[in-house]
C-alpha cells in the first residue's frame, strides 16, 4: 500500500513542485506515495475567492476563514482511507520532531496509511 498524503494548502502548485524532487519525487515515481493537495480557494462563495478576514474586534494581521479552511479540510479527508487521523500543524501546536515522525507508522500501521493534513 503507497503512503497517501493530502496537504490543504493556499499553495498548491508550490508543494507540489517542491515535492517532484529528492527522495520524496522518487518515491512518487516509483508508486510509493501519492500526496494530493486541496485548496480551500476552491470551497468559497464569493468571486475573489477569499479565504482571510480581518481579525474580530480589530488588531494588525489577517485570520483564515473557519467555513473554506474546513470543506478543504473534509474533502482532503474524503480521499483517504476511512479512519485516517488529521494532523494538524500550527505555530501553536507542540514541536513536530524526528521523534513523533518516526511515531507515526507504528501507531497508524494497522489503520491505514498515515495521512498529513495542514
Amino acid at each position: 500500500m503507497a503512503l497517501q498524503i493530502e496537504v490543504v494548502t493556499l499553495f498548491p502548485e508550490m508543494v507540489q513542485g517542491a515535492l517532484a524532487y529528492g527522495v520524496v519525487g522518487r518515491a512518487a515515481k516509483r508508486g510509493l506515495m501519492r500526496v494530493g493537495t486541496e485548496d480551500p480557494r476552491t470551497h468559497t462563495a464569493d468571486a475573489h475567492r477569499t479565504v482571510d478576514d480581518r481579525p474580530f474586534g480589530g488588531g494588525p494581521g489577517m485570520v483564515m476563514k473557519p467555513a473554506p479552511m474546513l470543506a478543504a479540510i473534509a474533502a482532503a479527508q474524503a480521499r483517504l482511507p476511512a479512519g485516517c487521523p488529521r494532523i494538524c500543524l500550527s505555530a501553536q501546536g507542540a514541536l513536530f520532531g524526528q521523534e513523533q515522525a518516526r511515531e507515526l507508522p507504528r501507531a497508524y500501521q494497522d489503520s491505514c496509511s498515515w495521512p498529513i493534513a495542514m
